[in-house]
């Protein structure tokens, strides 16, 4: 199986400096209008994987997307949504002096901690693989979605108060759950991608991170989830690095990290107590891992929701 690195873009401001674009009005929020991006350059890198959600619409861009291991058409228009860590490819096309139009909504996990979108943005189906096909919309549902991302961006581009993040939140939800409309009337008959090893991955982590298994055995390793899904622990990191770009043992992290951030903002739990929990002997291996997978100490985020 060949395997090819995709690039990977942590954080918003870095998206921005790849694109020519100015620095983004919030760090963990952006809007941004499509004729305003640079394209990219034969010499910069064309598979990528974000850190955080991207919501796009794009008309003229005449070019194809790959997301996972499907191929996306763009040039009559279409709707696309990108979970983190999940690969996003671009092959652009000759410019033919179209003028490129459409939005790109730029979402960081965290700028969702401590709120209903949290949890709730996980069950739109669109943001994974189980989904083959972009959301094509009718004229009517593009003036509805336009409206709502104009309604974001001008609260974006507002002076930011502690209003701020829940009217964006209440209208990225409205967002989501037209997209939902739009989907359900597009794809009824839809046939789910051939990505069941992902799926069931994804599926089988979740089962055991809400489980007594996590404080009782510790993280799951390698071989075990390997061998529950019947392949070579190899065969799945590689299987995995070409979806996702992040091996086994990245998964795990970072599903585990994502329970730990679910924890520090939702509980009154110590960091000892959350340690514990996560199935760590010691507590600070759990704060060593955690500032190297979020840049900030498990105490510095949650004082970030105070």
């Amino acid at each position: 199986m060949k395997n090819i690195q995709p690039y990977r873009i942590k954080t918003i401001s870095e998206f921005h400096q790849l694109r020519g674009l100015p620095k983004p009005e919030h760090p963990l929020i952006s809007v941004i209008n499509v004729e305003s991006v640079k394209r990219i350059s034969e010499e910069q890198p064309t598979n990528f994987v974000y850190d955080f959600y991207f919501i796009a619409l794009k008309r003229n861009c005449n070019a194809k997307f790959k997301y996972g291991q499907q191929q996306y058409d763009f040039d009559e228009g279409a709707m696309l949504f990108i979970a983190p860590n999940q690969v996003f490819g671009i092959e652009y096309g000759k410019d033919e002096g179209l003028e490129r139009m459409g939005w790109m909504l730029l979402i960081h996990p965290d700028f969702l901690w401590n709120t209903s979108l949290a949890k709730s943005i996980k069950q739109y189906e669109y943001f994974g693989y189980s989904v083959n096909e972009a959301l094509l919309l009718s004229e009517k549902e593009e003036i509805t979605i336009t409206g709502i991302i104009q309604s974001i961006q001008q609260e974006y581009n507002s002076i930011i108060d502690k209003f701020s993040q829940d009217i964006i939140i209440a209208q990225l939800e409205v967002l989501l759950s037209y997209a939902e409309r739009f989907y359900q009337r597009q794809f009824i008959t839809r046939k789910i991608a051939n990505h069941q090893i992902l799926i069931r991955l994804e599926n089988m982590l979740e089962e055991y991170f809400n489980s007594d298994d996590l404080m009782n055995k510790g993280l799951p390793s390698v071989q075990h989830i390997a061998g529950l899904l019947n392949v070579s622990p190899n065969y799945l990191s590689d299987l995995l690095k070409v979806l996702t770009g992040q091996s086994t043992q990245q998964h795990i992290h970072d599903k585990l990290i994502e329970k730990a951030k679910e924890k520090l903002s939702t509980t009154d739990l110590s960091v000892s107590e959350i340690a514990y929990d996560l199935g760590f002997e010691h507590p600070q291996s759990f704060s060593k891992l955690f500032k190297n997978k979020s840049g900030i100490s498990p105490l510095e985020f949650r004082a970030s929701f105070n």
